[in-house]
């Protein structure tokens, strides 16, 4: 039996058209000269989010960890959600790679409000760290693809130009924000100073991420991503993918929403579990009741046909993308009731 996979959106393998267009790839050496492939969708993604120039990646982490160099300087702090991706899922980068401190603002819901970022600014002093950037998540991956909201993203955008602080949004699913709310990512994006966003994910390409801003920061970027180890060379065989996701695979990532709703339903109201309302195409699965671990029900679940992760000890999460069908979704949602319901037996 070939088991269900909702682990991520990370998980999908390139279609025949996606492998065809790899192979089919324009290239050159992206250090020594320009791969034309990357080249073009570098230009196409600038051209999306609105901005001057970007740069392509390996991957998110990569980018999200350029932008902090790029953006704050050492023995500063980042400002950023407790539960941010930079926090908890990149080893540490700033403060390693960087010389940057994190600072933690907790949220309820995952959203870093003007109001809650101006609380946290704290009056200059010789005895406190001097905080030189901000940083932001939509959508919010452990906050189970909550999307923040355009009218917050704008207050937040006014203090920290206000303030004069660069703001870098980790926007690895903006894709799927901008979807939900029917917006372009240029508008979603508006006003940061980086932006990194994940071809990897919804769009589902084998790898890679880009980084968007201003020709001046790229340029510094691209001094930093070689530093990183990140400087390749005929990319245009990754990069023909992202242009092959970009023209395809786009527009549907209301499909894997509308999945994410159906397997929340499906799911709802059962008595050992507690679930988030999916604004996107994650749903988090709170385990309540005696006994109800994810290490305990995680491996029941993968022998049942399906794989889902940890994102605590009594939280699990589920992603739609698009290698799953509507009904391999219900089937899915039946498997973990089934599993819930035996887990005494």
């Amino acid at each position: 039996m070939t088991a269900i996979d909702l682990r991520s959106d990370t998980v999908t393998r390139p279609s025949p058209g996606m492998r065809r267009a790899m192979a089919n790839a324009d290239v050159g050496d992206d250090v020594l000269d320009g791969d034309p492939t990357t080249l073009k969708l570098e230009q196409r993604m600038a051209e999306l989010f609105g901005t001057e120039a970007a740069l392509f990646f390996p991957s998110g982490t990569q980018s999200n960890q350029t932008a902090v160099s790029v953006i704050a300087r050492p023995g500063t702090e980042l400002v950023l959600e407790a539960n941010a991706h930079i926090v908890h899922y990149e080893q540490a980068g700033a403060a390693a790679l960087s010389g940057v401190q994190v600072r933690p603002v907790s949220t309820p819901d995952g959203i870093l409000t003007a109001e809650l970022l101006a609380a946290a600014l704290r009056p200059a002093s010789a005895h406190t760290p001097e905080v030189s950037a901000v940083a932001a998540e939509n959508t919010h991956n452990a906050a189970g693809g909550r999307i923040f909201p355009t009218s917050a993203w704008d207050e937040l955008v006014a203090v920290t130009s206000d303030r004069g602080l660069p703001l870098h949004l980790d926007g690895a699913r903006l894709w799927n924000a901008a979807a939900a709310q029917g917006q372009s990512v240029a508008r979603v994006g508006r006003g940061a100073t980086t932006i990194t966003a994940c071809l990897s994910k919804g769009l589902g390409c084998p790898v890679g991420s880009c980084l968007m801003s201003n020709r001046e920061l790229i340029d510094r970027a691209r001094r930093v991503r070689r530093r990183l180890g990140g400087g390749m060379r005929q990319s245009g065989v990754l990069t023909a993918a992202g242009l092959y996701a970009l023209e395809h695979n786009l527009h549907r990532l209301a499909d894997d929403h509308a999945h994410a709703t159906l397997f929340a339903d499906r799911l709802r109201g059962h008595p050992a579990l507690k679930l988030n309302e999916p604004e996107t195409n994650i749903v988090i699965l709170d385990l309540v009741g005696p006994g109800l671990t994810a290490d305990t029900v995680l491996p029941r679940l993968a022998d049942a046909g399906v794989q889902l992760v940890p994102l605590g000890p009594t939280r699990l999460r589920a992603v739609m993308h698009l290698d799953v069908t509507a009904e391999e979704v219900g089937t899915a949602a039946a498997i973990v009731a089934q599993v819930l319901d035996t887990r005494g037996g």
